[in-house]
Formats: C-alpha cells, structure tokens, sequence
C-alpha cells in the first residue's frame, strides 16, 4: 500500500515495455490509467492515496510525443501560404471598389432582420412551451416532477440575497426590507448598500418594492388560496389543479425582472417606470439598447414577446414532426429550459451544451435556419 504510483510504473515497464530503462526519460513519457474511473494516477502518490483495491485494472499508456518544431525553411513557405489566403485590408477593398457606384446600405433594415430573428425564436419557445405542458400533464408523475423542478426554483430565489451581508444591515438598525433594497441594488456589497441606505434615509419611495419584484405577503396569499381549494374535488382534478398551480408558480418565478440600476438611470432621464421595464424586457436588460428603443420606432413591441408561432406554419410543423424534439417535449428539463431562455437568453448557450436540451435546441435550431434560408 506505500508503494508509490512512480516505482509500480517503474515495475510495469520492466514487465511489459521492451529494452531498458537507463533513460529515466521513458518513465515520465508513459502514465497509469485507472480503468475503471478513468483517472490518470499521480506518480508522486501511493496505491493507498490513489485507493487502488486487488482486481483493479490499471492501464499503462504511452503518452504521444510532441510534434518536432518546424525547419525555417518550412515557417517562410507557411508564412507566405497565410499572407497569399489573407483577407484584403481596408485600403485593398477601396482601391478595388474605387469605380463602382456608391450604395448606402441600410443600417436600420439589418438590425431589424437580426431582431426579427430573436423575436421567431422567442415565438417559438413560447408555442413549444404550451405543447410540452399539455404533453407533460399527462405523465403519471409529473405532479412530483414539477415539485421537484418548483423546489430547485426556491433554492434559487433563496440565493438572491445574500444572507451574511443582509445580517450586517439589519444589525446596524436598518429595516430588513430597505437592506434587501440597498443590497440587490448594489450587487450585495455591504459598504455600498449602506451608502445608498444613509443617502435614501429621507426618500418617501425609499420602501417601494423593486420594478418586477411582488410587495410581502402577496406570494403568500397566492399560494394559501390553491391548499383551501384542495379538499373539494376528485383525485383527478386535485392532481390536475396541483399541477397547474406549480406551473403559475414556475412561470412567475421566471418572469422578467427588470435591472433596477437601469431601471433607476433611464427613469431619470425623464421617461416612465412602466416603458422603461418594457423597454429592458424587449432588450434583454441591456441598458443602451433600451434607451435606444425607447427613442425609436418602439419594435418589436412587449406584446409581440408573449405571442406564440403560428401552429399552422410550415416552421411550426417541421419542429413538431421531428423526433428529436417530439422525445425532447415530454421531458420536465426542456420545458425548465425553454422558460429559463425565455426570462434570459444569455443562458442559451448553457442549455445548448446539456446533453438532455442540447440536441432538441440544436434540431430547432437547424430547421429554424433551413427554412429560413428557403
């Protein structure tokens, strides 16, 4: 057991590599590999710290060698090979251009086709929300598979703030709810929260709630009406009515929260609280962005956000018959996931990359871009 991973590979090479080992070079150039959890052991541990049992398989692998550097004479023909394929320079494209006549391409129609593009997608995420919804209600447990979902969702609402640092408010005298304030509008900086607090100390609006966020009490009630209902209906409709109640709870908690600091800036600028956390909602909270909306055509418009594809589009039914995304659509994570890209989109990527979503995102994607093209 104290033996050391370097001496039983220094053991396994006499046994089994040819020729000697004069060169301790031919050590370092090969590792053991644990079969079974496919780990790579540390030479410098021993069998008791890697925890190797009797029967274990270890494999001895010979490790590649590096790539021999380049000659010079092979860097000049690369180099000259790069600088042939290289893209032309600004200056190249005016000299090549100089006789052509002049176009004004126009900027607004392109950034109007990439928003059109974001608003499709949305549209469909939000149409293939409704057909999972009804397609998970008739799975036997997804009354327990969306406890679970809604369980991990509180989790999250619970690491909002941060529970430390609102301690430390509260034990200097501020009200809990102005520190949870203070705090979430300062990215849970304590110095900062307490700043804001001392210089909002005589603001009358100093306790109204954040844009998007529910006064105390309001969740509360909500969830109390859904426990007295429960006692007069039929199993049926008690799991029916359960789940419905867990999906409005899901959806709210995924609903837009709107960046109070953006909110507050553009505000100031003269404009009001309602067109402004609209404004953010369209633009995915990017600040420039909204203030640019707010100032132009105003479009796409909140409204067009909730709107689902057309099921009779040819898009629609081309997602729908695949099979990918039929499998995908009774699985709870897809329709967590949907919500989750609708709220933000940033987080796409994240869901693209998950083995359970990510080939449903990347079929949609596909078909989205195939008719698209057509």
């Amino acid at each position: 057991e104290d033996t050391s991973v370097e001496k039983l590979k220094e053991r396994c090479l006499k046994h089994c590599a040819h020729g000697s080992l004069e060169d301790p070079k031919s050590i370092t150039h090969h590792k053991l590999i644990h079969a079974a959890s496919e780990r790579v052991l540390s030479d410098a541990r021993t069998i008791l710290e890697e925890n190797i049992q009797d029967q274990d398989v270890l494999l001895l692998i010979k490790k590649r060698a590096p790539s021999p550097l380049p000659k010079m004479a092979e860097v000049s023909a690369e180099e000259k090979k790069k600088q042939d394929q290289k893209a032309p320079d600004k200056e190249a494209i005016l000299r090549a251009t100089a006789n052509l006549p002049s176009y004004n391409m126009d900027r607004a129609a392109v950034q109007t086709n990439m928003r059109d593009f974001q608003t499709e997608l949305r549209k469909i995420l939000v149409s293939l929300i409704e057909v999972a919804q009804k397609l998970l209600a008739l799975n036997p447990d997804a009354v327990e598979l969306f406890k679970k979902a809604n369980a991990m969702l509180d989790e999250d609402e619970d690491e909002r703030v941060d529970e430390a640092a609102l301690r430390q408010l509260t034990e200097m005298g501020f009200p809990e709810n102005r520190a949870t304030k203070a705090l979430q509008l300062n990215h849970m900086s304590v110095p900062q929260a307490m700043e804001w607090l001392i210089e909002h100390a005589e603001d009358p609006t100093i306790d109204t709630p954040l844009p998007g966020q529910a006064p105390p009490g309001a969740e509360g009630a909500a969830a109390a009406a859904p426990e007295a209902a429960a006692g007069v209906s039929t199993t049926d409709e008690e799991a029916r009515d359960e789940l419905t109640e867990i999906f409005k709870k899901i959806r709210r908690k995924r609903e837009f929260r709107a960046d109070a600091r953006a909110v507050i800036s553009l505000m100031e600028m003269g404009f009001d609280e309602k067109e402004v956390i609209d404004a953010l909602r369209v633009n995915n909270n990017q600040q420039n962005a909204a203030c640019e909306w707010l100032l132009g055509d105003r479009k796409p418009s909140p409204e067009e956000l909730d709107k689902g594809i057309d099921p009779d589009s040819p898009l629609f039914q081309a997602i729908l018959d695949n099979p990918v995304v039929q499998l995908g659509l009774t699985n709870p994570k897809t329709l967590l996931a949907f919500e989750d890209m609708l709220e933000n989109p940033l987080n796409s990527t994240q869901w693209m990359n998950d083995p359970e979503t990510g080939p449903v995102m990347l079929q949609i994607s596909r078909i989205f871009q195939t008719l698209n093209r057509t």
